[in-house]
């Protein structure tokens, strides 16, 4: 089960790199650094996987037992929304989300 975990989380992280490399549009290459992201989370589950493991929902466990969190998802929403934020004001001011047709930043 590792090494499979390993392997898509492998496979994730290359064809998101791919798309970023390949993507002609500011929101195609946010997408792909979510598939990026994802990628982090399938390996941090391969690494952080305990049997017997329970949700980290504290109010019906007893005291001591093993949890697995993944706190990664609450960065990777953020980071998303930010880029987008970002995306959309490019857009705002040069007219167009291909970084080639994009003007150069005066500040």
């Amino acid at each position: 089960m590792t090494l499979l975990a390993y392997g898509v989380a492998a496979w994730l992280f290359l064809a998101g790199l791919v798309g970023i490399v390949r993507s002609r549009n500011l929101i195609g290459v946010v997408i792909c650094l979510s598939v990026v992201q994802s990628s982090t989370y399938v390996l941090l589950l391969a690494i952080g996987y305990r049997s017997g493991a329970k949700a980290p929902i504290f109010a019906d466990i007893p005291s001591g037992t093993p949890v697995v969190t993944l706190t990664d998802v609450v960065v990777e929403a953020t980071v998303t929304a930010v880029l987008l934020a970002l995306a959309v004001q490019a857009h705002k001011r040069f007219g167009t989300l291909d970084p080639d047709r994009m003007g150069v930043m005066r500040g």
